[in-house]
């Protein structure tokens, strides 16, 4: 009796799994399909450009007619060539900058109007201006107040100012890097405003009261709670700068096409000058495939750092 009491409480044995449901099929068959169309772009409008650049990178082509296969000689003349190293030096520098002023400028702007109530919408707007304005036209008005004839050194002389008089922010090789950062700065920090205000809006404001009680100040709030918080948005914002910064063309070619005498020179420029005027395409596209491998560094950093936790 105690034996078929014991049977009849045992529990039924688990069927085996013959395999995923038919509806888990479909589900991933119909998630494949709508990802097909975007895909195929992508290989069409992505990856086969990028397949022929390797390939002309590998050759010596003028971008017209056919091209000989030179094997690895563009990249071996590309690391011995002054005028790429050069390049290669104003992208970091160019990078480390905005990796600095402006994310900090535009943090400090995003937390001090964060912490107001009234007309916030207003700056919202006023500071993202610069960013919609065509880069072509807002780098043709600074060429203009940059002009030490007719810009804002001549105009202050005229007040009786004198402290800018004949001073050729574009045309100085020690001074034409930094101007042309300050112009492509005034256009970004915006952006960034905009973009690290929405962050710190999400963060919960029950830990800025609990900091408060505590006795803390505007700056440990900052370092210890909105910073934090938006550390996911700081770290993409980061790792964007890193990649545009490498890909920079269009302020230093509007401003100053790399000159003068090559002091604002970058990767853009560089292959800009070799595909079009010099008609190098293979040794342009050398100079491309570098870039894309800059870029994919950094991606892979980024996703290197969010495997270690380091943006959540």
């Amino acid at each position: 009796m105690a034996t078929l009491q014991a049977d009849t409480h045992a529990a039924p044995a688990a069927r085996p799994r013959v395999g995923p449901p038919k509806r888990r099929i479909r589900r991933r068959a119909a998630g494949f399909v709508f990802m097909a169309p975007l895909l195929v772009i992508n290989i069409l409008v992505i990856g086969v450009p990028g397949a022929e650049s390797v390939w002309y990178s590998l050759t010596d082509w003028t971008g017209i007619g056919p091209a000989k296969f030179v094997g690895l000689d563009n990249y071996t003349h590309l690391f011995s060539d002054p005028n790429f190293r050069n390049a290669l030096e104003h992208n970091a520098m160019w990078t480390v900058f905005f990796l600095i002023v402006p994310m900090a400028i535009g943090l400090l702007g995003a937390f001090l109007l964060s912490r107001i109530r009234r007309f916030q919408m207003l700056f919202r707007v006023a500071y993202f201006i610069p960013y919609v304005v065509a880069t072509v036209v807002s780098g043709a008005i600074w060429q203009s107040l940059l002009n030490p004839d007719e810009g804002i050194g001549a105009g202050l002389s005229k007040l009786g100012i004198h402290w800018l008089a004949n001073v050729n922010f574009l045309g100085d090789p020690h001074l034409a890097l930094g101007a042309v950062a300050f112009v492509n700065t005034w256009q970004w920090w915006g952006f960034l405003v905009v973009i690290f205000l929405a962050a710190m809006q999400a963060v919960n404001p029950a830990q800025y009261e609990a900091a408060r009680i505590d006795g803390a100040n505007a700056w440990q709030e900052f370092w210890h709670i909105t910073l934090p918080g938006i550390r996911p948005t700081l770290m993409f914002l980061a790792l964007m700068t890193v990649i545009w910064s490498f890909l920079i063309f269009d302020y230093i070619y509007i401003l100053t096409q790399g000159g003068p005498a090559g002091s604002t020179d970058v990767l853009g420029t560089l292959l800009y000058r070799n595909a079009f005027a010099n008609q190098e395409a293979g040794y342009a596209a050398a100079i491309g495939v570098v870039m894309a491998l800059i870029s994919v560094t950094a991606v892979s950093s980024f996703l290197y750092l969010r495997r270690r936790g380091w943006d959540i």
